[in-house]
């Protein structure tokens, strides 16, 4: 993963043991969550089975280039699925590693297979007669190419695609905290994430001192060799995504937002990028959509309504943050406030095995972990038994 895209080796490690965790929580869980059910309905009772439908298709991008394929993969196979999986080609390695994980774990062979085949190909590969469902990951545009294709042939799609998480500090937030979650949850994974603190929105009350706080703690961030233990940052993944983030961050400036650190691409060998803050972020600018690097928006509110507001005020909604010490008023406005499939309360955490993955909105529908994703490739089968005469 390092080699490839530029994950931090630390963060790789911690993506590795990840996966791990999702393996054993499916292979522990799997059998429970398949289990027949039993109903009685009015002549008789039913049998509720859940059933394998056959291969499905799996594309997937290089951000997380284990984790992506691992989270979808176990759990369709610990369904009775079989399925193949397109990755990024700047990830084929990865590809191919997986694959041979699987074999060396002991599945049969075409199990789980790694096809090194580009877009086009993939998205032919969904009319084949074999292929009963696709699981993409990646951005919105290709997502609802791929579902619109599966569904004129009437093929289910689980779709986790972009994101411009918000990430809300309410005036009686713990600083020190919100700052210290804030900057992780946006420089994870070199801030290629798709589930990551992306538009910071300060009430005008703390405004000031959350601002001072982040700043300087984004100062203090390393970005170098991702194989050195103390690098915080690695490069970007590639060059032309270097160069998007770039383009993207200096029509934020000419539309008025104002660049408070860094913003400048290096000279430095290396697809690197600084860490970048942007103030005065405002709707229309790419700065107010999703940035996927390491460029925070920082936005100025002036009370909690209107956090709520501008939080919401996307088309995306994959996850979302809150900080408050009054944590049972920060569940109450995740529960019943916020257009979201997650949401963090004074923290930040990636996926967990045990609890559902995914997204409303243009970030796509579907969940995955937590028991939900076994169940997304199934085939719910009734059988009724009438009572006897």
């Amino acid at each position: 993963m390092t080699e490839e895209m530029g994950k931090v080796t630390e963060q790789g490690k911690q993506e590795v043991a990840l996966c791990a965790k999702i393996c054993r929580y499916t292979a522990e869980q799997g059998e429970s969550e398949l289990q027949d059910e039993h109903r009685v309905f009015e002549q008789g009772h039913a049998i509720i089975t859940y059933q394998p439908i056959g291969v499905i298709l799996g594309i997937q991008p290089w951000n997380f280039p284990l984790y992506q394929v691992i989270r979808y993969s176990v759990s369709n196979v610990m369904a009775g699925n079989t399925t193949v999986m397109k990755h990024a080609s700047n990830v084929f390695g990865m590809a191919k590693l997986i694959e041979e994980l699987y074999l060396e774990a002991g599945f049969p062979k075409g199990c789980f297979q790694s096809l090194l085949i580009d877009g086009k190909t993939a998205g032919e590969l969904i009319e084949n007669q074999h292929i009963r469902g696709v699981t993409f990951t990646g951005s919105d545009k290709v997502g609802k190419q791929v579902a619109k294709r599966s569904a004129e042939l009437s093929k289910k799609t689980v779709l986790e695609l972009g994101s411009n998480d918000a990430f809300i500090v309410l005036a009686d937030a713990d600083i020190e905290k919100s700052v210290a979650a804030c900057i992780q949850g946006r420089i994870v994974n070199n801030g290629e994430t798709c589930v990551a603190a992306k538009r910071f929105i300060i009430v005008d009350e703390i405004y000031d001192q959350f601002r001072e706080a982040f700043v300087s703690g984004f100062k203090q961030l390393k970005v170098g060799d991702p194989s050195a233990a103390d690098t915080d940052l690695g490069p970007m993944a590639r060059k032309d995504l270097r160069d998007e983030l770039h383009q993207q961050v200096e029509a934020s400036i000419d539309a008025g937002a104002r660049c408070t650190l860094g913003g400048k691409i290096p000279k430095d060998k290396g697809f690197y990028y600084p860490v970048t803050i942007l103030e005065d972020v405002k709707p229309g600018m790419p700065a107010y959509d999703e940035l996927f690097g390491p460029v925070a928006s920082l936005i100025r509110v002036k009370d909690e309504a209107e956090a709520m507001m501008v939080a919401n005020d996307s088309r995306y909604g994959l996850g979302v943050g809150i900080f408050s010490k009054d944590t049972q008023h920060a569940m109450k406005l995740a529960i019943k406030e916020f257009d979201t499939g997650m949401v963090n309360i004074n923290g930040y955490s990636l996926a967990q095995p045990n609890l559902p993955f995914g997204g409303v909105k243009d970030s796509g529908y579907g969940r995955e972990h937590g028991g939900f994703g076994i169940k997304e490739f199934v085939n719910v089968k009734t059988v009724m038994v009438a009572n006897a005469q």
